[in-house]
Parts: structure tokens; sequence; C-alpha cells
């Protein structure tokens, strides 16, 4: 990498890797700011009031660029962008990697400590934001950080306002496919997030190859209920891989029924990418909504399992296809592919993307388990990151020595190269010395007719070390089971006693993290 963008903490790939995934023709030389490929005359973004072809997409995204320029931003600065689904958001993207800065992708959600430690550590120049989200007001917090420029997306006050970053477009200077395009966030649920850097060229490919495997072609008319800056959304294959097939975004502001449905109804919608909540919720919410979400071909369900009983309702209840996609901001991605058998398509979590993807299923000592068991997930690949930016004492405990990534992810992997997620290697509950996946034990719960929802947590116990604490959301109109009951529904379906939870709980809802997972710390803590 050149410019002022810092090698210092950014981990490259090996020169021999880097040399076979060119020679194999995964790595190329297209760049991010190169996406749009669709006819100037059809619909390229729907968002709000806004809808915009794709000629008049890439003048906005042409006159921001030399905005940004003219402001003072060069090829290697990093901006943190936190925006939510709007023409800003897509905009901003594509200008800033145009000329060759690299957004640093935070969620609406995060707040000071969050966007304060991303600031620092990119050493981001400018911070671009909302203005407000509800009650919060994101330019207060903005006046705060340690960057040169403040821009905001609506009232800006005395702020600077996106819609005055605009100048006639200028011949803008190219970024190297090697240079950092883009920084994701890690998705862990402890601790702060972790700088994911994302070159021009794996992320160009993990864009392409995705929506080469999911089918997407100018027909694609593709809606966006998750957060744009969540990797799933943004290019697996997301909003860049539509753009990339010349089809059309939609963006909705949230995965509600009352938000989404409609959208799907007017804009005749044929692909979404949801986190399993949010399809839960839908398969519900088909029976009283009255929209007519007919186009809908295929349902993407990711970001955590999907259970096998809840996949296989998607196609009677909503008419579409469902695909389960495993996958990680920091790479490895898996797909069940849209000619599967039903029955991987409802109980694997799919398999590896490119045929570059290196996949090891190891024990607690880094030895490969045989064939069909259970073990840690380790990756490398062409789009699989070789270390977080500026984090040497957490890479030298998440990646091998010879490169593999730790994924945490316990995982069986089936003859056909499909893998069945486990659960993550510290979501266990040492009950007595019984080690139970808490994943297990809430897929077995889900198969119970009275339960929308369940999480697992282990709770303290002076005794067992551990006990098991299962929190249920119940379906509305059913009777909330008991733990005698439950516990014989489970007896029932072949678990083992251990297995069964000492303490059920029931809520409307779990608390998450801002990128959707569920907070068993939140739950422990709650019952503690």
């Amino acid at each position: 990498m050149t410019g002022s963008m810092s090698t210092e903490g950014f981990v490259p790939w090996p020169d021999d890797f880097e040399a076979r995934y060119k020679a194999e023709g995964f790595w190329g030389d297209r760049v991010l700011g190169d996406v749009l490929r669709g006819d100037p005359g059809k619909t390229a973004l729907v968002a709000g009031a806004d809808r915009l072809t794709y000629a008049e997409l890439d003048d906005r995204a042409s006159r921001a660029a030399a905005g940004f320029l003219r402001l003072g931003l060069r090829r290697g600065d990093r901006v943190v962008v936190q925006l939510p689904n709007t023409t800003g958001f897509v905009v901003t993207f594509l200008a800033l990697v145009r000329i060759g800065a690299a957004p640093v992708l935070a969620l609406p959600a995060h707040r000071e400590s969050e966007i304060r430690y991303l600031c620092e550590l990119s050493e981001a120049r400018a911070y671009v934001c909302a203005d407000r989200d509800g009650d919060f007001d994101y330019r207060a917090m903005a006046r705060t950080l340690p960057v040169e420029y403040v821009i905001v997306d609506g009232d800006a006050q005395d702020l600077t306002a996106l819609s005055s970053v605009d100048a006639d477009p200028v011949d803008l200077p190219q970024p190297d496919p090697s240079d950092v395009g883009v920084f994701l966030l890690s998705g862990g649920t402890t601790g702060l997030p972790k700088l994911i850097p994302r070159t021009h060229r794996d992320y160009v490919y993990n864009l392409e190859a995705s929506a080469e495997v999911c089918g997407f072609t100018s027909a694609t008319v593709y809606l966006v209920v998750l957060p744009a800056a969540h990797n799933f959304a943004l290019a697996c294959p997301g909003i860049l891989g539509v753009f990339a097939n010349g089809g059309t975004v939609v963006l909705s502001p949230s995965g509600s029924p009352d938000d989404a449905f409609p959208l799907i109804e007017r804009e005749r919608a044929t692909v979404c990418a949801a986190v399993p909540p949010i399809a839960l919720l839908w398969l519900d919410a088909v029976t009283w909504q009255d929209e007519d979400i007919s186009s809908l071909e295929l349902l993407q369900v990711g970001g955590a399992k999907f259970a096998a009983e809840r996949a296989a309702e998607v196609p009677d209840a909503l008419g579409c296809q469902v695909q389960q996609v495993f996958g990680m901001a920091e790479g490895l991605l898996n797909y069940t592919r849209l000619d599967d058998p039903r029955d991987l398509v409802e109980q694997t979590q799919g398999r590896p993307l490119s045929p570059a993807d290196e996949i090891r299923v190891v024990d607690a000592d880094g030895e490969d388990v045989a064939p069909g068991e259970t073990g840690e997930l380790l990756t490398r690949g062409p789009y699989t990151l070789r270390g977080y930016y500026r984090a040497p004492e957490h890479n030298a405990r998440s990646f091998t020595p010879d490169g593999f990534y730790r994924t945490g992810d316990l995982v069986r992997r089936l003859p056909s190269g499909h893998l069945i997620v486990e659960g993550r290697e510290k979501d266990q509950i040492n009950r007595g010395g019984d080690k139970i996946s808490a994943e297990e034990l809430e897929n077995h719960l889900l198969a119970h007719p009275a339960v929308h929802d369940a999480a697992v947590v282990g709770l303290p116990d002076p005794v067992m070390g551990e006990r098991t604490c299962a929190f249920l959301i119940v379906r509305d109109g059913e009777k909330t089971p008991g733990l005698r009951e439950m516990k014989d529904f489970l007896r029932a379906r072949g678990v083992a006693a251990y297995k069964f939870p000492d303490r059920l709980e029931t809520t409307d809802a779990f608390p998450r993290t801002p990128v959707g997972k569920i907070s068993k710390k939140a739950l422990a803590a709650a019952v503690r």
C-alpha cells in the first residue's frame, strides 16, 4: 500500500499466496469504486423518497468524491462512517472508495465509547454521521471526537453538511487494488470491536463470487433490512453485489414487517438478507400482514445459526427459497447452493464460497479431528484476513503460525463439504464436567411448538460450577411451558438428561449487541 495509508499494523498475504491468487484468477485489478455496472437509465437505488438511476448515482458519487478531495481528504485516509440505510450512506461509501480513502464502517447503534475508540485506532481524519437517531444526537457526540472533519447528513448546525460536500467531477487518483478499501468491524459479543482491513481486490472477489453463487443478475431487486454497514448486507453479495450486476437496491429503515413488507410489494423485491430474529418475525407476521410479497424469490438467513425446523418453514410460509449463509466479516463465507437438496439447505450452514478456501476442523490441541467430528473451524483464503489492524497481541492468539484464522466456531464437516455449526468454542456450559453446547440445546428448544426463540446461558453454581438457564420467547397465544414439561419434551427427543435446562425464564425480547447477536452476557447478568 502507498499513499497516506499507514502499513503499520496491516498484515499482508505472503508473497507466494499473493502470486497464486493472482495467477488462479481470484484477484484482479478492479477496485471498489468501479462496482456501478448497470445500464445508465436503470433504477440503481431506492431509498425513502429517492429513486436514482445508475447515471444519477454515479454522478452523485463523482461529485461527492470531488467534494471530499476539495475538503482535504486524500488516498489512504481513514473516515469513520456512521449512517443509517439512506442514500447518504451509499453515496458516501462510493465517493470515499473512489478517492482511495478507507471507510471505517460503524453501526448506527454504536455510541461514544465505540466511536471514539474507532477514531483513535484508525487515526481517522473525518467522521460522517446522521444528525439524530430518535433522542440521540450524533452531532453532540461528534464535537468531542479527535478528528479534523465532522460531516453530517441532515441538519448539520455549525458542522459541515454532507450535502455541501459537492464539487464538479475531477480526475480521481486511482487506488491500488492492494490498498485497504474498507474497514469492517469484528462481530464479537464482548469488548470493543476490532478493525478488519479488507483490500479492494479481496473484497471485490468476495462480492463478485458471492453474486455468482447467489444468482444475482440485472433483474435482482435486493431489499436491505440489515444495517447497510454490515458485511452481510454490503457485500455478501449485498448492495455491492447488486450494483456489480446491474440490479436494483431498495433500502428499508428496518427489518420490521411494517417497513419491509410494503417495500417488497411496491418494488417487487426478489431477494433479502436477514438474521434469524427477523426471519422468525416474518414467519409469524405473514399470517396477519396484508401485503403481497409473492415477488420474493430468495431469503438469505445468516449472522447466526438458523435452526433446521425454522428453515423448513420458509418455502411454505413466505413462498420463497431459503439460503443459509454462515460467514464472518473476517472473510470466509459459506452458502447453501440454490440447487442443493432440501435437507442440506435446512440442516447445514452451507459450504465455502471459493475453491481456494482452505478449511481445517481441529481439536483443542490443534490436531485435525476425524471426518464428521466436531471441532474448531480454522480457515485461510483469498478473502480472509491475515491479521486484525494494529492488534498484534490478539493476532498471536487468533491466527496459527501458517496463517489460518481461528474462527472460534465449532463445526462438523459433511462429505459434501457443507458445514454444520454446533456453536461457539466458548459458548459451552461446563456442568459438573459435562460440556453442553448452548446452540445444540437451543435448537432442541426451538422445536417445541410453543417456542418462538431460545437462548441458553450458563449461570455460576457453587456445586456444579455452572448450571443451565434457558431463556424462551413464547409464540403469541401459546401457553408458556414449564420446566417439567420441557424436560419431558427434550427426553422424548432423545436429548441426554445432563443437557436439560436447570432453569427456565421467559422474556419478550433478547438483549442484542450492536451487530444484532444475542447478548448472552446481558442475559446472564439479568438473572444473577
